[in-house]
């Protein structure tokens, strides 16, 4: 069996690209569908006060990235291990900071000497790390489904950000691949020359600061042949430009964008009064 790619895949790596299955439906919208879709839920959740309100967003958002998107070991990993884990720590280590005198008509939960930590601190502790941990779930629905260049062409396409400042911000997100790249072949070259040998924390910050030189000359170097390929195909020169690839704004982020901003209304609305401190 004879495997076809596209020509297009292989010359531009910042090509879109093609999700593994069409009904992984995050794939498949605008990048900034996804962000106007959970800004408005990001922004009134940093004034929320209990703990069912973010929760019910934090499981929201888990629904739709497990059956919008695919997702790998390690993406699996962040959620169901880093996250709530994150949660219980951030969780506690808030509690600690509490005003013990704003929670002391509550019940005890740990009692070291004379030190307590009631539980009205620790539910406060409790919400703040969900309130963050709501916030972080709603931005990886876009953060594991958008790629860089997609959101820059998105932004040029639709928002009309002028293409000198876009194209600009994409150039510079391929630096950072390459910049990896010229980082493994200098610690090769320097491996292979016997420079900064030794172990421990101090040889580690000697070798770091002998990669800081070459890297940077590799960097104007890059920085000069990118500014001389523009200049040779005009960029700049007109007000618009012909898109090579289209990132299109269709009904269905339209639909998106509704259903998710209703039902945030609803969420909050049935969790009113979420402003009471």
């Amino acid at each position: 069996m004879t495997t076809i790619t596209s020509p297009t895949a292989t010359i531009d790596p910042f090509a879109p690209g093609v999700p593994a299955s069409a009904w992984r439906f995050l794939n498949h919208l605008n990048p900034l569908t996804k962000i106007a879709a959970v800004l408005p839920a990001i922004v009134l959740l940093v004034f929320v006060r209990d703990m069912v309100t973010p929760l019910i967003f934090i499981v929201l958002a888990y629904v739709l990235i497990l059956t919008g998107t695919r997702i790998t070991a390690k993406i699996a990993a962040l959620l169901f291990l880093a996250v709530p884990i994150g949660i219980v720590a951030v969780g506690f280590g808030f509690s600690l900071w509490v005003d013990a005198a704003s929670v002391d008509h509550t019940a005890p939960f740990l009692q070291i000497g004379g030190w307590t930590l009631f539980t009205g601190a620790l539910q406060v502790g409790c919400a703040s790390a969900l309130r963050i941990a709501a916030i972080l779930a709603l931005a990886l629905i876009g953060g594991l489904t958008t790629t860089g260049p997609d959101l820059a062409r998105a932004g040029i396409q639709q928002l009309h950000i002028p293409y000198r400042i876009g194209y600009t911000a994409l150039a510079a997100y391929r630096f950072v691949p390459r910049f990896n790249y010229e980082l493994s072949v200098i610690r090769a070259a320097h491996r292979v020359r016997g420079h900064h040998r030794g172990r421990g924390p101090f040889a580690a910050m000697a070798r770091g600061w002998g990669y800081i030189v070459p890297l940077l000359a590799s960097a104007i170097r890059h920085a000069e042949r990118v500014a001389l390929a523009m200049d040779a195909r005009a960029f700049g020169a007109y007000p618009t430009r012909t898109e090579r690839h289209i990132v299109p704004f269709r009904m269905r982020d339209v639909v998106f964008i509704v259903a998710f901003i209703a039902a945030s209304a609803v969420i909050f609305a049935l969790t009113y009064p979420w402003l009471a401190v």
